[in-house]
């Protein structure tokens, strides 16, 4: 008689509107950062994946961009990989800005949430600054709209709650083998977590003045006798000034946000990194086919 648990792996498609704090949950549920986070709106972009255990429990976190009611075609691409994760799912996980007034975004969510098949649960995050009698009355809100299956309240950032939903999600899992190596918390590669990572400190630094008419792509990632990592990035920005902006009074600005990512990278891969950073003028980047492939967008979304 075999008393060895049974392995259980399953997916869940975390979904909200921007600025929920779906990536500081990821991070939360896996136990370490595999997503960066902004006080900006639709800092992630694309589809990724945090990977979490629990016991003989293997969590597939999908990590998705803000749903807004896209303008441009990025726009587009981005909503479209938040929608496409949800596919299949084995649960769905809205979450809710407990702080934040109810809101169109979020009902519209909900509606289409309403006409997807799949077992969805609703997490009220940020619980630890929200007014209890609002947030009572918000949740009562949404749970009218849709019959989810569990609400949790939880705070990312002082971990409240998380050890619960951690364990209901194991729980409710389907067995079956796990699809990663026991020590990967992610399926993202070390090339992308690079420029992801960049990403961050161009919005962490330059806060209002650089809109989000940038991106980070890779160039160069090469491994070098020592052990350490040679990284080269391109930022492409849309316009003459924008470039100014990022690059700083006598190259400042570029060299302070190189140094910054350089350090988390080092610290996160465990090893020294050379990195070079190039800013580049390409007023239509976000229409280039390339760009999307690059960076996991569907150029047909």
């Amino acid at each position: 008689m075999n008393d060895t648990p049974e392995k259980k792996c399953g997916l869940v498609a975390v979904i909200g509107a921007p600025n929920a704090g779906k990536s500081t949950l990821v991070n939360a549920l896996v136990g370490q950062k595999v997503a960066i986070t902004s006080a900006k709106a639709q800092t992630t972009r694309t589809r990724l994946m945090g990977i979490a255990l629990r016991d003989e429990t293997q969590l597939l976190l999908v990590d998705t961009p803000g749903i807004f009611a896209p303008e441009r075609k990025f726009d587009r691409a981005m909503v479209t990989a938040a929608w496409g994760s949800s596919d299949g799912a084995d649960i769905i996980a809205l979450v809710v800005d407990a702080k934040a007034k109810k809101s169109t975004k979020t009902d519209q969510i909900i509606e289409a949430l309403s006409h997807r098949e799949g077992r969805k649960i609703l997490i009220l995050n940020k619980v630890d600054i929200a007014a209890k009698d609002k947030l009572l009355i918000q949740t009562q809100k949404l749970t009218e709209q849709l019959d989810f299956e569990q609400v949790f309240f939880v705070s990312s950032t002082t971990q409240d709650g998380i050890t619960e939903l951690k364990d209901w999600l194991a729980d409710n899992m389907p067995e079956g083998p796990w699809h990663f190596p026991e020590d990967e918390v992610s399926d993202v590669s070390e090339r992308i977590l690079a420029t992801e990572i960049t990403r961050e400190q161009l919005y962490a630094q330059l806060h209002n003045e650089l809109p989000y008419a940038s991106v980070v792509v890779p160039e160069k990632y090469l491994e070098k006798k020592d052990g350490s990592l040679e990284i080269h990035q391109q930022i492409l920005v849309a316009r003459p000034t924008q470039r100014a902006i990022v690059l700083g009074k006598g190259g400042s600005r570029i060299k302070e946000i190189g140094g910054k990512a350089r350090e988390e990278l080092s610290r996160i891969l465990g090893r020294k990194v050379h990195l070079y950073l190039h800013v580049k003028v390409s007023e239509k980047w976000d229409e280039d086919k390339d760009v999307y492939d690059t960076i996991g967008l569907d150029w047909a979304g």
